[in-house]
């Protein structure tokens, strides 16, 4: 027999589920108790027969560290350690540090010492689960897991630091948004092709030369915000503020891409940079039309 020892009935219940539905899935009969003493403590007791058992033990353990307890932990760290009350708070951060987990932001992974976590845990629990066993997983999660509870910290970190950034973006995009709206059109239509640089374009697609664009900055635009708006492409087309822009570029995912739409919202079309060349030639041939008739 196996028994875990909880200091909390609801994590006991967790993985007495866990391990249920696992079992279940798998065909096997083998027995799992869950007992109660006092308010607090729950005990699991495995009576196993098979070794495939003792896998299924641990693929529930597994699953009960990672989908269910890591969240609690994160919660507890940003309560704790960094005093975020707000649910919603708590939320936004505790996604980013999960992503950064799943290998979805490789952008953040850089930062942290170990990109393995997941592997660690599944490693802990292999070597902790043997054939009657009897363990606490307070205990468990004290000595054996230390390095991952502190990597959590570190995870949280940066998620912190990613969260008050984005926080600050998107002050930044409303606070252009609120300026764009103030600001009367000078072209009703822009074209920008971003290939091997920025080139803005008017209705005809005649380019706009920098020292045009320049002459049409909103200065106190650049004197308010100096550091976060872009003087060669953001500051132009704010500056001008157009009904339409038409942007060309081959990665939608592009930083500068995706502020420009965050800006313009319903007033950008993005199009592959080879539909400029094919409007450009249309333009031509339409001009061409008007000249013979």
């Amino acid at each position: 027999m196996i028994e875990i020892i909880f200091r909390s009935k609801k994590d006991a219940l967790r993985l007495h589920t866990l391990l249920q539905n696992l079992l279940t899935a798998s065909g096997c009969t083998d027995q799992i108790h869950l007992r109660y003493e006092d308010h607090h403590i729950g005990k699991l007791q495995f009576f196993h027969e098979a070794e495939i058992s003792i896998h299924l033990l641990k693929d529930a353990f597994y699953e009960f560290v990672i989908e269910s307890k890591m969240e609690d932990w994160f919660r507890t760290i940003l309560i704790d350690q960094y005093y975020y009350h707000d649910e919603e708070e708590q939320h936004q951060i505790i996604e980013i540090a999960q992503s950064i987990i799943e290998g979805n932001r490789e952008d953040l992974s850089s930062f942290v010492p170990d990109r393995n976590v997941k592997e660690s845990v599944r490693k802990d629990i292999h070597q902790m689960i043997q054939p009657d066993i009897n363990f606490s997983f307070d205990s468990f999660v004290k000595f054996r897991m230390r390095s991952f509870m502190d990597q959590l910290v570190k995870y949280i970190e940066i998620s912190i630091d990613e969260y008050k950034m984005e926080q600050e973006y998107q002050m930044f995009v409303q606070m252009l948004r609120e300026f764009l709206a103030k600001r009367q059109a000078k072209f009703e239509e822009i074209h920008v092709l971003m290939n091997k640089g920025v080139f803005f374009y008017d209705e005809s697609l005649i380019e706009i030369r920098n020292t045009e664009l320049r002459a049409l900055i909103d200065r106190k635009l650049l004197f308010h915000h100096p550091v976060y708006v872009d003087s060669a492409t953001i500051a132009p087309l704010l500056s001008i503020a157009p009904q339409t822009v038409y942007l060309y570029c081959d990665d939608e995912e592009l930083p500068l891409v995706r502020t420009i739409s965050n800006i313009f919202e319903e007033r950008v079309t993005i199009k592959p940079v080879s539909a400029f060349q094919t409007c450009k030639d249309m333009q031509e041939l339409s001009g061409q039309k008007r000249e013979i008739n």
